[in-house]
């Protein structure tokens, strides 16, 4: 007889949540089989035994369903032991140290005695004195923009609004590059009533790129709540004053932006409108003074008495607290509250410690001595960009050339490779510009490089070879005299000769033990050297020899067969 099953069938369903990853599946619990054997398969006896197990599977079902949940959660926990990797215990990651932005950057104190020093990797003392600081000065290139200036002042401003957040101290941006007058425009740039096309609308005179380069600070300003200032004179006004003088505006705009009579601004600019900023580092040099001069110092006068009432005004307004960022030229803060620029025009109402003064990428330091006034608090240098000792400032070389009124090409070459290289000072070149006024010496400075090195390097070069040539001449011509009596002027020849003789021994004497400057590279002299090699080589070893064809006599040659000659 063919085995019965039974199939009893519960709602009980124990499956796992899909999202459980099980190797094995346990066996179901929601079927029970039951393999009957029995030989004899009647009616009565099939459904007796039917309801036996009815009854015993409701018996028997909730224990089931009990022990089948109890082994599907050890299932699931011995999956999970089998499938998961055991993770390490992992440590909280450590904190990330957030360095300075400027912390790549090099930072020289200036007010050192000597070479200015170079501040280390810990710039906190330097950050601890501009937080001490109500006005921080940034004195950028004028004549000649960097573009690394501007990515030093974003640094440098992002920097200080981080720790004026910290010291809940107001921060606010003071531009020269915008005239007082676009102050509304700011204002409302700021307030987001205009956005960037519509300021720039505003400085049409500006080219595309110092747009591009003040873009990125105005911005950050904006989005940071760093109030803006526009610190700068009016176009109007700066060109009418440097045209015509202070006497060329109207009396509402004289005074409204010149200094009044004995306010004591105008004090310290006599010498400035007979000397150039030059002559402030170099005081033994030169400098011709014309009417132009004269106008450009009148234009500062009042170009720096509008600034420094604007500064005083938003000090004053921005409460005991605030920080005040200017943005200047160079030139209006050079030696700080101790010069004649802006920090030196509010040190009456503003103290000397609460004024630092910064020069932005400066080419040219200088060796402050004692005494002297230093040039700045700090000199501050971009990473990027490379500072040598020996190069010369290029905004410095740039007025000298307008002065003069000359241009680059029209220079010896030496001194154009010296340009472009950075050795040639402000003062070398001013020298050289000097001896052009003279046309003998002109022509000599012009076709005899010798003659240019002595000169440049002693402008009284000529006045020294004069006076040791008259001495010499006057002395061998009275020694012939002494020695010829009667017979002078009959062996005049012999005088000549001797006089002559005399003549050029004394020009070498002086000649080859003066100072001179060179701006040829080594390369250069590499090829000076093998054109007097060339030279050497070219002369024969005695007056009969014959140069075979072909045959290129060498220095080489030529000493080989005078050592073979001289028996050496």
């Amino acid at each position: 007889m063919k085995p019965h099953i039974h199939i009893i069938t519960s709602n009980f369903n124990p499956s796992p949540p899909p999202h459980l990853l099980i190797r094995r599946r346990l066996p179901s619990f929601t079927r029970l089989l039951t393999l009957s054997l029995h030989p004899h398969d009647n009616p009565h006896d099939a459904r007796r035994r039917s309801s036996a197990v009815s009854r015993r599977a409701v018996l028997l079902t909730p224990f089931l369903a009990a022990a089948g949940t109890l082994l599907l959660q050890q299932s699931q926990s011995l999956a999970e032991e089998i499938t998961l990797p055991s993770s390490p215990v992992t440590s909280p990651p450590p904190k990330v140290v957030v360095e300075e932005a400027l912390v790549s950057a090099r930072i020289y104190d200036a007010t050192a005695i000597g070479e200015p020093l170079a501040v280390g990797k810990d710039k906190s003392k330097v950050w601890e004195k501009l937080m001490n600081a109500r006005i921080v000065y940034l004195g950028e290139a004028e004549q000649v923009p960097i573009r690394d200036d501007k990515e030093l002042e974003l640094e440098i401003v992002k920097n200080l609004k981080k720790r004026c957040v910290e010291n809940q101290r107001p921060l606010a941006l003071a531009l020269e590059a915008f005239p007082s007058d676009l102050q509304n425009q700011l204002d409302q740039f700021m307030a987001k009533r205009i956005d960037g096309e519509g300021l720039k609308s505003y400085v049409s005179h500006w080219s595309a790129q110092r747009w591009q380069e003040y873009e990125p600070i105005l911005n950050y300003c904006r989005d940071n709540e760093v109030r803006l200032v526009a610190c700068g004179t009016p176009l109007k006004i700066l060109r009418t004053v440097q045209a015509e003088g202070i006497r060329g505006l109207s009396k509402a705009e004289r005074k409204a932006y010149s200094p009044p009579a004995g306010s004591g601004f105008i004090s310290g600019f006599s010498s400035i409108s007979r000397r150039s900023s030059m002559e402030n580092h170099f005081p033994t040099q030169s400098i011709p003074f014309g009417p132009s001069s004269y106008l450009s110092a009148q234009a500062r006068v009042v170009d720096e008495y509008n600034m420094s009432q604007i500064i005083l005004k938003e000090v004053s307004d921005g409460g005991a607290t605030s920080l005040l960022v200017v943005v200047t030229g160079a030139n209006h803060v050079q030696f700080g509250s101790r010069g004649t620029g802006v920090p030196a025009r509010i040190s009456k109402k503003i103290q000397k410690k609460n004024q630092v003064a910064i020069l932005l990428n400066p080419e040219r330091q200088y060796i402050r001595r004692e005494g002297d006034v230093p040039v700045a608090d700090f000199l501050w240098y971009s990473a990027a960009r490379p500072c040598s000792r020996n190069c010369f400032d290029r905004a410095e070389i740039a007025r000298v050339m307008n002065a003069a009124g000359r241009q680059r090409d029209a220079l010896p070459q030496d001194l154009q490779k010296g340009l472009d290289l950075g050795l040639v000072s402000p003062e070398v070149l001013q020298n050289f510009f000097d001896l052009e006024q003279y046309p003998l010496i002109s022509e000599l400075t012009h076709r005899f490089q010798g003659f240019r090195e002595r000169l440049l390097a002693d402008p009284k070069f000529l006045h020294r070879l004069a006076i040791e040539e008259a001495i010499s001449i006057t002395t061998t011509l009275l020694a012939q005299y002494e020695r010829r009596k009667e017979n002078f002027f009959e062996e005049l020849d012999y005088v000549i000769t001797d006089t002559a003789r005399g003549i050029v021994v004394d020009f070498f004497t002086v000649w080859l033990p003066a100072p001179t400057i060179s701006f040829l590279s080594n390369a250069d002299g590499a090829d000076n050297m093998d054109a007097i090699k060339g030279l050497l080589g070219s002369i024969p070893d005695n007056a009969f020899q014959k140069n075979l064809a072909g045959k290129d006599w060498n220095i080489s040659h030529s000493s080989k067969n005078l050592q073979s000659r001289i028996g050496f």
